[in-house]
Formats: structure tokens, sequence, C-alpha cells
């Protein structure tokens, strides 16, 4: 089994966002014109508070900066409005992330639906879900799909006439992973982790994305030779480790690939969401 480096390939994309940033300042490193990124945080999940800590921190390394935005587990859904509403409209706001999931009480859909889609980093946005099955210039890709993409071709696999099986919690998340796997020509399961036949569509994997945040979902003997295994999810256990849902110990023989956690998909998926909040930097630059 070959682990993927999800350090270096996040490197990579960092170091070409501040060549972004500087050739957008003519190189001039102490310019004040900076992307600014929005990130809104609903609740005190362990899981969420480390993502946007990372996030913040990586920012910080890149030029890009951050306001974080913190609203308590039992705020109003009204109040979140009033933050994304708000930040729709701050000429100072580039971009806005807003940290899924929500607690239970609040309505995701509505909320991404208030977002301005042009500030949408995620692109769970449905004009940028529309997106998605567009060309060219009009493509855009949410951070989660870039990571796979990312990570496929680093792995050197073409999805095409393979089977896919991707595990959510979210549906916008399996659904927007779905397309864009499909738009490459995968054949793909769509699965959530209580799905009563989920044994079966793993075992039938060429290629696992699973984001449950259930550790040891995924193991050894469910599995087919040579899987990919893409793990999204993470969880922190009380004991203060950081696990994914697949059983890294029980994969390792039969697996061709696996992101361990941490070090596989985290630090992608945040260098992507940089690298969004940039792209949206650059083109309200020029419409300015």
């Amino acid at each position: 089994m070959i682990l993927i480096d999800g350090k270096k390939i996040a490197n990579r994309i960092k170091d070409e966002i501040v060549a972004e940033i500087l050739a957008a300042n003519n190189g001039n490193i102490h310019a004040d014109a900076r992307p600014h990124l929005a990130i809104v945080l609903v609740g005190v999940r362990p899981d969420s508070e480390l993502y946007v800590s990372l996030k913040e921190r990586e920012a910080k390394k890149v030029g890009v900066d951050t306001t974080l935005y913190r609203l308590p587990e039992d705020a109003h859904e009204a109040e979140l409005e009033e933050v994304i509403n708000f930040l729709n409209n701050d000429s100072g706001t580039d971009a806005i992330l807003l940290q899924l999931p929500l607690p239970d009480h609040m309505n995701a859909d509505k909320i991404i639906a208030l977002m301005n889609p042009k500030k949408d980093v995620d692109g769970f946005h449905p004009e940028n879900l529309a997106k998605i099955n567009c060309t060219g210039s009009e493509i855009f890709v949410p951070p989660l799909g870039q990571v796979v993409l990312e990570i496929l071709e680093e792995a050197k696999i073409d999805p095409a006439g393979l089977q896919a099986v991707v595990i959510a919690n979210s549906d916008v998340f399996g659904e927007t992973l779905g397309k864009i796997l499909q738009q490459r020509g995968a054949k793909v399961e769509i699965s959530s982790p209580d799905d009563k036949d989920l044994a079966d569509k793993i075992s039938e994997a060429d290629i696992l994305v699973s984001a449950a945040g259930v550790p040891g979902l995924i193991k050894g003997e469910q599995i087919k030779k040579n899987v990919c295994i893409i793990d999204v999810g993470i969880t922190k256990t009380a004991d203060g480790k950081i696990k994914g849902d697949a059983d890294a110990e029980s994969v390792k023989d039969k697996a061709g690939y696996l992101t361990p956690v941490p070090g596989g998909v985290g630090p992608i998926t945040i260098a992507t969401a940089l690298a969004n909040t940039v792209k949206i930097w650059k083109k309200n630059k020029k419409t300015e």
C-alpha cells in the first residue's frame, strides 16, 4: 500500500498561491492588497474547531487574511443569516467559508443558498453547483472535489470506467463529489454510513471516498484488492488522537493507496480552499 503524502501536494498548491498573490501585487511582498477570507463557525465541534484553526494558520503563511465569526451552538438560525448577509455585502470580505456541519436545528441548505455565490469558497451554493457541469472558464470545482482529483492524479489513477463509492453524512457533499467523478467517467454509488448495503458497496469500490466521521468504518476484510481509499473522515477521540474512517492497520495489506489521517486529505483541503479564495479575490480585483 502506498500512502498519499497530502502535505507534499498541499505545499505545491500553497507555493502557487504565494506566487499568484505576489504577481497580483507586481512582486511587492509588502503590498496591502491581500485576499480576505471570512470563516463562519457555529458551535464547538472538536473536528470543526481543529479545521478552522488549521485554516487560519495556513492562511497566514501564504498571505491570506482571515476573520473568524463565531456563533454559539444554541444560536438562532436568524443570527447566522444576519452574519451571512453582512458578509455578502461587506466590500472588505472577498470570500466566505461556512464551516460544516451546522447544528441540527439549522438548515444548512437554506444558509448556503443565502450566501453570495461569488464569495462561496466551498462552491456549495446552487449556482456554483450548477457550474460543475460547465466547461472552460465557467467550471467551478469545490475544494473537496479538487482534493479528490489531486489525489487521483498523484496516484496516476484515471477514474474513467472505475467504480467509485462515496460515503457521506452530507447530501450536498456526496452529490457534488459524485457529479465530479461522473464527469471523469467513473461509475458512482453514493451512500450514507448507516446504509444497510454499505459493506457490499465498499467491497465493489475501485475508488472509495469516505467522509462519515466514523473511526474504523472501513476494514480490510471489506475492501477490494488495490482500492484507492481517500479518507476524508476526521474524528478526535477521547484520548486526543485524530482518527480517520479507514482502519489503516487492517487495510494496509489490500489497499493500493490510502490517504493517512492526519496528513492526507486535510492539508490539501485547506490549500484548495485558500486557492479558491485567491481566485475569487483576483476576479474581484478585475471587476473593480
